[in-house]
């Protein structure tokens, strides 16, 4: 497949002049609400976007907002930052098992191009031990949103999030020691071309707290930092598309050590598209002393650690090495 030229200007907005994407991640929903607390409005969580994308746009080359609460926050975005819409709706379907994707009733690819972004992201959780039925249902699914996208020649941002069909959790030793398989197969499987994706949003192979060496490393061990960078280099070599990190909730130090060692491992990763290791700190601040408080903390902290994961994307690689065309 070749990019037509109407993708390639998309994604061109939505990098720097590298090629690199350090874009920030707005689109959170009910996570956000529950973390605002039991009385949040709709008005706070547009609120509380908007003065993201206000004070954080001018440092990133793209933002990623949702069509439920975010509209408003793209008209206060810098006018040379590029955007991203989320098509999924909030969550999962969990009236059945698998982890199944829902898409917003009210939105389509032409509605988001219409609002005037740039790419649609669409979040799917994945993992290849899952039943073979269910994941072909998600297949299909993520080829019709690509096909969709396809027809209104608007880029197409795919997100995979990894889980434990046994309902074990995320969170332990032993889906630690899975993950770098899970992240792996992943990024080989929805780089084929019938999905038509044109960059995909990925987690880290590992996850830092099993990691011997790490900063964030609890005291289990499931790699040790050696076995950590080689499974950063195997999910790279994995992907024939271009690729991005997202944060998955961490901290800012975190994150960057992560960055950092995807560098160090050879990943040939483009940028990243991360939202809270950016400004979850501030919700605190909303919360108790409202949006001019966030502001200001915003415009220091925010600012100050959205620009330290902007430095840390200097051995990114150009996500035009592995569009075709």
């Amino acid at each position: 497949m070749t990019l037509t030229s109407g993708k390639k200007q998309h994604i061109q907005a939505l990098a720097n002049d590298s090629g690199i994407v350090a874009a920030a991640a707005m689109d959170q929903r009910g996570s956000l609400a529950k973390a605002l607390g039991p009385n949040t409005s709709p008005a706070m969580l547009e609120e509380f976007k908007t003065a993201v994308s206000a004070v954080l746009s001018p440092h990133a080359t793209a933002l990623l907002l949702d069509p439920e609460y975010g509209l408003p926050a793209t008209a206060a975005r810098d006018p040379q930052c590029g955007l991203l819409l989320a098509y999924e709706a909030s969550g999962y379907d969990n009236t059945r098992p698998g982890r199944l994707p829902d898409l917003l009733d009210h939105v389509s690819v032409r509605r988001i191009k219409d609002w005037g972004a740039n790419a649609v992201k669409l979040l799917v959780y994945y993992t290849p031990f899952e039943d073979p039925n269910v994941n072909e249902i998600k297949h299909a699914f993520v080829e019709r949103v690509g096909a969709e996208c396809a027809a209104e020649d608007l880029a197409f941002f795919l997100e995979f999030v990894g889980y434990d069909p046994a309902g074990q959790g995320e969170k332990s030793l032993e889906y630690a020691k899975k993950k770098p398989e899970i992240v792996t197969a992943s990024m080989a499987e929805f780089s084929k071309p019938q999905y038509r994706v044109d960059v995909l949003k990925v987690e880290f192979p590992v996850n830092p707290k099993f990691v011997e060496g790490s900063r964030a490393f609890a005291g289990e061990r499931a790699h040790t930092r050696a076995e950590a960078l080689h499974h950063f280099k195997a999910a790279s070599d994995a992907a024939s598309l271009p690729f991005i990190y997202l944060s998955a909730g961490v901290d800012n130090d975190v994150f960057i050590e992560q960055l950092e060692m995807a560098a160090e491992a050879g990943s040939a990763f483009s940028g990243v598209l991360c939202g809270r290791a950016t400004w979850k700190e501030g919700i605190p601040v909303y919360a108790q002393n409202g949006v001019e408080a966030l502001r200001d903390w915003l415009a220091s902290e925010g600012v100050t650690n959205i620009n330290r994961i902007n430095n840390a994307l200097k051995p990114a690689q150009p996500c035009w090495n592995r569009l075709p065309g």
